[in-house]
């Protein structure tokens, strides 16, 4: 029977502290060894939480597998916002493009409850809304109608 353990760590520094020592060693593997690893795998999402899925199965051989950073955290990361506004309808801290919202659309449309692409950017402009980002220059709501009104289909419809 394989053991599992999921967690979320920052890109490119996890560490044998928590969460990951604790839930690790119980399993009789090289902590550090699975640190390094998924140092390795999650460098590119640097600054960013990162779920990461560790396997370990009898034979104290493990898997690791990592998965797509929160929206919020890549929204962010495209904005260039070190974290959301505390007022999102009064104070804007930063602006993401249309075509940005369009690439963490399509890196999350797995995890998402979407069927099609002009969702998904939908949703992941109304995550622009509780952050006090706006979208090419606009309030993510404005957006949002103009999406609906078909505004941007010829980037949307992918």
């Amino acid at each position: 029977m394989a053991e599992v353990v999921e967690v979320l760590v920052p890109g490119g520094k996890a560490t044998a502290g928590p969460p990951l020592g604790p839930a690790l060693g119980p399993l009789g593997i090289n902590v550090k060894a699975v640190v390094d690893e998924i140092n390795k795998k999650t460098a590119s999402f640097n600054g960013m939480q990162v779920p990461v899925r560790v396997e370990v199965d009898e034979k104290k051989n493990f898997t690791i597998s990592v998965g797509i950073p929160p929206t919020t955290a890549l929204i962010m990361k495209e904005a260039g916002v070190e974290k959301g506004s505390g007022e999102p309808n009064t104070n804007i801290v930063g602006d993401l493009s249309l075509e940005s919202a369009v690439t963490i659309a399509k890196m999350k449309l797995d995890d998402m409850l979407s069927y099609d692409l002009k969702n998904a950017v939908k949703e992941v402009i109304g995550t622009c809304v509780s952050l006090g980002i706006t979208v090419s220059g606009k309030k993510p709501k404005e957006m949002l109608k103009e999406i609906d009104a078909g505004n941007h289909d010829a980037v949307l419809v992918g």
